[in-house]
């Protein structure tokens, strides 16, 4: 392991709502005194915990989408269009968890108009020559980040599980490379995003069809090779596939002002404790009496 910092970059939705999912299924929405739901706040900080604990980083930051409508939805209409809207016991929960890590001394970043992946990427893309960087997220699409210094760890069931990928074990385990991954995607379509792709062309043919001849372009160019039928699919959604490519890229270009330094990892704040106290975060108080975070709190 060398001596640059290394960078934890968290996609805070990603682990936010696999939380609140975890625990929602059996209504157990942890709710405080003061009425308030605190099930995927405190799902969240354990997730944020373990990662911290695993892979014991010198610097992290979280970062959030800032409401629902992006540029995507600009160039799109049909962008996250199918997604039901969260439900009301996950609300509150927004602006809270963003308050619970700012009182843990961690920054968060977000922009309005450009989803959190935009943010990761940027920031990412900016630091991996100084800086190791490791991306936390429950999202694929967040693979096609894989760089030099740049790994992805993927959530997996339960708390400090994950699935991790380098560029190298990335080309390894699918034969591409990750910025071929986003031609995969834009042949694919992508259901939970909202964006179509080529209808008929599932994932196993956008890979193959990547593999083969490279990149959308190099498709294109070899369209008389392909089957009729194959043929026929990309030239009825040929519009469809460059708007799907457009939305499938995270945007690593965003206005976002970031300094390593202002996400160096310090001790545990008192606030921090006031406020978990406050907010009655029992099982977020349980796992740093449980583990060694106790002793990484201040006295004062």
């Amino acid at each position: 392991m060398d001596n640059k910092p290394h960078l934890l970059l968290v996609d805070g939705m990603a682990l936010l709502f696999r939380a609140f999912y975890a625990t929602a299924v059996s209504g157990q929405f942890m709710v405080n005194s003061k009425g308030m739901p605190t099930n995927a706040v405190q799902g969240f900080m354990r997730h944020l915990f373990y990662a911290l604990e695993e892979m014991e980083p010198t610097h992290a930051a979280v970062c959030w989408d800032m409401g629902s409508k992006t540029f995507r939805n600009e160039m799109f209409n049909g962008y996250k269009a199918n997604r039901a809207a969260p439900p009301i016991e996950l609300i509150p929960q927004f602006d809270l968890v963003k308050d619970v890590v700012e009182a843990f001394d961690l920054p968060n970043h977000g922009i309005v108009g450009f989803e959190a992946d935009d943010c990761i990427g940027t920031i990412a893309k900016a630091m991996h020559s100084e800086a190791n960087v490791s991306i936390l997220t429950g999202d694929r699409d967040l693979l096609q980040l894989l760089d030099e210094n740049i790994e992805v760890r993927i959530l997996q069931k339960g708390f400090g599980n994950y699935k991790s990928y380098s560029h190298s074990m990335f080309v390894e385990e699918l034969g591409i490379t990750p910025g071929q991954f986003i031609d995969v995607k834009a042949l694919m379509g992508d259901t939970s995003d909202g964006y179509p792709g080529v209808k008929g062309i599932g994932e196993k043919t956008a890979l193959k069809l990547i593999k083969e001849y490279g990149s959308i372009e190099g498709l294109l160019e070899n369209i008389a090779q392909l089957t009729s039928g194959q043929r026929k699919k990309i030239e009825d959604d040929i519009d469809m596939l460059h708007l799907s490519r457009q939305l499938a890229e995270i945007n690593c270009n965003v206005p976002i002002e970031f300094a390593l330094n202002t996400s160096l990892r310090k001790n545990i704040p008192n606030t921090f404790i006031n406020l978990i106290e406050d907010l009655e975060l029992k099982s977020i108080r349980r796992h740093l009496l449980q583990s060694n975070w106790v002793e990484r709190v201040e006295h004062a």
